[in-house]
């Protein structure tokens, strides 16, 4: 730990056996410990190599973590990847994931525990019908009135250089049951990719969209997740690819992106830095640009974004810190990293 309080580890180190830790998701349990799920990819790096969801348990805050188990198998033809845990209640908590079969059938599929974790119910598909619908890790957000929303981008062959319309399901029923939105949002090139979304003070959601446009792009929803406005772009220059979006326990909004651009390159751009900003006007500004990662001989990215704190009663414990994890890359290895930060540190 440095003298800001910040803290990082490598929770999940990759190895030439297993190349690739990363999609991850942290959730805090009853009493205070943490649950971390992630793709571990046992037959590869590739994003359709061999992976199943992992997981491992924290009693300190993130310092030390137990052993490794699995949290699903992987029984797709490819892997299951890319998990979200999402507290519903007492309790209750939903394991969200992909089902990857091929390069035309990629599903979100969700399962829920009563227990805290302990048990996991029967598998509950979210998409419906042939398409590769993309999920990140960490995206399921549940809106003031109770409605969950799982952000997607959806193509019918992933392959395509073009045509990925970002959309929301939508769940009142706390993921028993789903629908789709009825706005499919587009962009040129490979389209609207890897959605995020936030709920902001008005009740409107705002979406963030990963582009090959150098820009972060953005829509709002006055109708919680069911209609969206025109994409547009943000003051934020980005590479192709993911974005991160979280309201603050104190009341901002904080984005971590890539602070890079070069349209000429792959992706528009090294997935270095990895940065964070944040919002006192709901996403219009961004301020205090801080580098959470920049060594130049790595890449960052697919971060998730928890907020914790240590037990100090009855009751699930006061925020006090951001834990985030993000894929650390060198060589064509990707470990999971993660890093705890407090929460005075955005605004220092």
């Amino acid at each position: 730990m440095n003298d800001s309080g910040l803290f990082g580890t490598v929770v999940c180190p990759a190895t030439q056996a297993k190349p690739r830790h990363s999609e991850g998701s942290v959730i805090q349990l009853a009493g205070g410990k943490l649950l971390l799920a992630w793709t571990e990819f046992y037959g590869g790096a590739q994003d359709d190599a061999a992976a199943q969801i992992s997981a491992k348990l924290s009693g300190d805050l993130g310092r030390t973590w137990g052993e490794t188990f699995v949290l699903q198998a992987n029984d797709a033809r490819e892997n299951v990847m890319s998990a979200s845990l999402l507290r519903l209640g007492p309790g209750r908590i939903c394991l969200f994931y992909l089902r990857k079969n091929s390069v035309t059938d990629l599903q979100v599929c969700l399962r829920r525990s009563e227990d805290e974790g302990r048990t996991w119910g029967d598998e509950i598909r979210i998409t419906g019908g042939r398409g590769y619908y993309v999920m990140n890790n960490d995206r399921v957000v549940r809106l003031s009135s109770g409605r969950l929303l799982a952000p997607v981008a959806w193509s019918d062959d992933i392959r395509k250089p073009t045509g990925q319309q970002a959309f929301c399901y939508c769940s009142d029923d706390d993921g028993l049951t789903w629908r789709r939105g009825e706005t499919r949002l587009d962009l040129p090139r490979r389209g609207a990719m890897e959605p995020g979304v936030v709920e902001l003070r008005d009740g409107r959601v705002l979406m963030i969209i990963r582009t090959q446009l150098g820009r972060i792009y953005r829509s709002f929803s006055r109708d919680q997740g069911v209609t969206w406005s025109p994409p547009e772009p943000m003051a934020i220059t980005a590479p192709e690819a993911p974005s991160s979006i979280a309201r603050l326990p104190g009341g901002d909004l904080l984005l971590v992106w890539n602070n890079n651009v070069n349209l000429d390159a792959d992706h528009s751009g090294r997935r270095n830095p990895l940065t964070c900003a944040i919002s006192h006007d709901e996403g219009e500004t961004w301020e205090n640009l801080k580098h959470l990662e920049d060594d130049p001989k790595r890449a960052f990215a697919y971060t998730s974004i928890a907020f914790v704190g240590p037990p100090r009663g009855p009751g699930m414990p006061e925020p006090d810190r951001a834990i985030l994890t993000y894929y650390s890359a060198e060589g064509g290895l990707l470990s999971l990293k993660l890093q705890s930060v407090p929460l005075g540190w955005f605004y220092e």
